[in-house]
């Protein structure tokens, strides 16, 4: 990682210990980018930092809905770089599985907090520490679940729906400064995602049109595309990153 020009630019990533949020990561460190990660995990946080290159990655561990957790990642972040041009809302949760009918609303108040006001609680705080006087790009990773109905997983869709929502509101608000995107995956093999795909994962890779599910990396892109240059007149826009699954709707 050394040997990559730095961008000059600055990233903070939450729930990127794993997964898509590593993803991510390691497209924007590739391309020069100076990052701050945020985990649960101590020790997967600092396995990730060590792996994506302690010179250019710091590493913050913490739950993503505490809000002293979010003032001391937007903190260090501006201590060891100086400066936040991009923020990735990426940590989730989705603890339940079943009919919504039938839902704890304790477990829907936990999913809320986790993947919509730890996003809005952040996007605040990097925009008061940086972006609203120098401008950036805010990146949330939304859902397929938070566009049409989802079977089994309501709360988790229903929250994501919520983002997306929020993604268009930070959009307008934080214009012409900041721009506000989000991004929708279907099923990426993450462990996150495990139970949806784990001991079938031919099967359930056969309905989507490209024949594979997505990996971490795909979305890394997605997210480095909305973070940089070439995205300069895109925002309130939810990018869709599925496969081609969605050419299936209707199809009976």
């Amino acid at each position: 990682m050394t040997s990559v020009e730095l961008s000059g630019k600055v990233a903070l990533i939450t729930g990127a210990s794993r997964g898509i949020g590593y993803g991510v990561a390691e497209a924007l460190v590739a391309r020069g980018d100076r990052v701050c990660i945020t985990g649960r995990n101590e020790d997967a946080l600092k396995a990730a930092v060590e792996s994506l290159g302690p010179d250019r990655v710091i590493g913050v561990a913490g739950k993503a809905h505490d809000e002293e957790h979010q003032a001391v990642a937007v903190a260090r972040t501006m201590e060891a770089f100086g400066r936040i041009d991009h923020l990735v809302n990426n940590a989730g949760t989705n603890p339940v599985f079943g009919a919504i009918a039938d839902l704890d609303l304790n477990v829907a108040r936990k999913v809320f907090e986790t993947n919509v006001l730890s996003a809005l609680g952040f996007a605040q705080r990097t925009w008061h520490a940086w972006q609203k006087e120098n401008g950036g790009a805010i990146v949330n990773i939304a859902s397929v679940a938070g566009i049409s109905a989802s079977p089994f997983i309501g709360a988790y869709g229903v929250s994501k729906a919520a983002m997306i929502n929020l993604t268009q509101q930070l959009a307008h608000e934080f214009a012409p400064a900041v721009r506000v995107n989000a991004i929708a995956p279907a099923v990426v093999k993450t462990k996150f995602a495990q139970a949806l795909y784990e001991g079938r994962e031919a099967e359930a890779a056969a309905s989507y049109p490209l024949g594979r599910l997505g990996v971490p990396s795909d979305i890394g892109g997605a997210a480095a595309f909305l973070t940089s240059d070439q995205s300069d007149w895109i925002t309130g826009q939810t990018l869709v990153v599925d496969g081609g699954i969605f050419l299936n709707a209707g199809v009976g």
